[in-house]
């Protein structure tokens, strides 16, 4: 018996209109949000017209998912029908995002493992003290902050036993969403790279504590494990659409894309503008709508391509580069700056030895810019909900603003440099050093005054307590 085989590849379709329709795809708390905000709704916020989805299907495409933001769909379809399908009157564009799947042939590059030893930390000490004193994040936590009341979305590759571990608290998650066409579980895929990611951010226990404990989160997949192509971009694309009909405050993502496995997709530097790619027009708008979008820089900083990937090109995010606890950069840390001069990454964080939970419960210590970025994530958060009357943008720009090079930037490979979480709060540029010398005392030195946090009051070196 002879079997014909049938190759269905990914096509993005672009549509050329999009009627107005009467209900804006968006949750009662982003609407909320929006009008927290003053952020107005537009043609944006509107699904892509069903006739058009209808119409798709009639010619045998099957839709993987659409994008309100790019007015198209991503769609499974052999080539004589997408042939068929272009010809359409609605359609402007159908753009081939990943050929039928045969394997990979481009290794995944979204982190470098490494372990240390967990012994290098004073027994006073917890090991993720020195990755948030970096940033002097103690001091937020010591006043009460973790990021309560901040909706973050994680979005990743996997997220093995991030419904059992008990470093996470599961009623902050409200809920996951898969947006590959990878077959496993959500929780029982063997990617464990979200779940790292995620317990820099929510990870509590004796020993631990993360960035920003008190968030809620949404978990959200992109990556597909068998290939690397322009349609996990698109992926990308819906998660954040999906993040922001939920009204998420947060989006961080430890993933990039640059190169692909058929060398006809790969970017150049030339694309790396912010307004090539889907997925990084989409950071940008999700910025637009009142999210936080932070943004993996890239392991790249020693390779070949050397460069940040996409999304970290984009505009009014935060591009995020790696550090060691000393303040140092790593050498795999992509460099900027973006193709049209910006200084990129942002800011940067502890992405050499992170402190990390894997999904056994064990603490263990990471490399990659996809560990800095829930850092600063984290701090976003903690320091929002400190801060819970200003919207992303002013957050954005209390971050950068007390970053130690915000008077001298560095376009290559610190950007901004290390946020300092107390200034931001503070809303001061001045560079203020802490130390935590136990978890209920903090210091910090504030020009040459040294100050004290205990017990969630300030007080200066008589003893005396202080205005916030």
């Amino acid at each position: 018996m002879n079997f014909l085989l049938i190759l269905l590849n990914i096509f993005f379709v672009s549509f050329a209109d999009k009627p107005v329709q009467a209900t804006p795809a968006l949750s009662p708390r982003a609407v909320e949000q929006r009008a927290k905000w003053n952020i107005a709704t537009d043609e944006l916020d509107y699904p892509v017209h069903a006739a058009y989805l209808d119409s798709l299907r009639q010619h045998g495409a099957t839709i993987c998912h659409t994008s309100r933001w790019m007015n198209g769909a991503t769609c499974s379809m052999t080539d004589e029908q997408a042939a068929a399908v272009a010809q359409l009157p609605f359609v402007t564009a159908v753009e081939a995002t990943r050929m039928d799947r045969q394997g990979s042939t481009v290794s995944k590059r979204r982190s470098m493992p490494a372990e240390a030893m967990l012994t290098n930390h004073a027994l006073d000490e917890l090991p993720t003290d020195a990755q948030l004193a970096l940033y002097n994040l103690q001091p937020l936590h010591e006043l009460g902050y973790h990021g309560q009341g901040i909706l973050i979305t994680v979005c990743d590759g996997g997220f093995t036993n991030a419904n059992t571990l008990g470093c996470f608290r599961q009623s902050q998650e409200f809920g996951h969403f898969d947006f590959t066409d990878d077959a496993d579980d959500f929780y029982g895929y063997t990617g464990t790279h979200g779940s790292l990611c995620l317990s820099s951010i929510s990870g509590k226990t004796d020993q631990y504590t993360g960035a920003a404990t008190a968030a809620d989160y949404y978990l959200m997949r992109s990556e597909e494990a068998e290939t690397e192509s322009p349609k996990e971009m698109d992926n990308l694309v819906a998660a954040l659409e999906k993040a922001d009909s939920l009204g998420t405050n947060i989006f961080s993502v430890s993933l990039g894309y640059a190169m692909f496995d058929n060398d006809e997709w790969t970017l150049t530097y030339d694309a790396l503008d912010g307004k090539t790619t889907r997925a990084s027009r989409a950071a940008h708008i999700a910025a637009r709508k009142g999210m936080l979008v932070c943004v993996a820089a890239g392991n790249d900083g020693d390779k070949m391509w050397e460069r940040v990937s996409v999304p970290a090109d984009a505009d009014s995010i935060l591009t995020v580069g790696a550090v060691n606890v000393q303040g140092e950069i790593s050498s795999f840390s992509s460099h900027g700056p973006s193709a049209d001069n910006r200084v990129k990454p942002d800011v940067c964080a502890v992405g050499v030895s992170a402190a990390l939970i894997d999904t056994n419960g064990e603490i263990v210590y990471r490399h990659g810019t996809s560990f800095a970025t829930p850092l600063i994530a984290g701090l976003a958060a903690t320091l929002w909900s400190a801060l819970p009357d200003e919207n992303a943008m002013k957050i954005r720009e209390r971050i950068i603003r007390s970053a130690d090079r915000y008077q001298n930037p560095d376009a290559r490979q610190y950007g901004y440099g290390i946020p300092n979480a107390y200034a931001a709060y503070l809303g001061r540029t001045t560079t203020i050093n802490s130390t935590a010398n136990a978890p209920a005392t903090v210091k910090f030195m504030q020009g040459n005054t040294l100050y004290i946090i205990r017990g969630g009051k300030i007080y200066d070196t008589l003893g005396r307590m202080v205005e916030r």
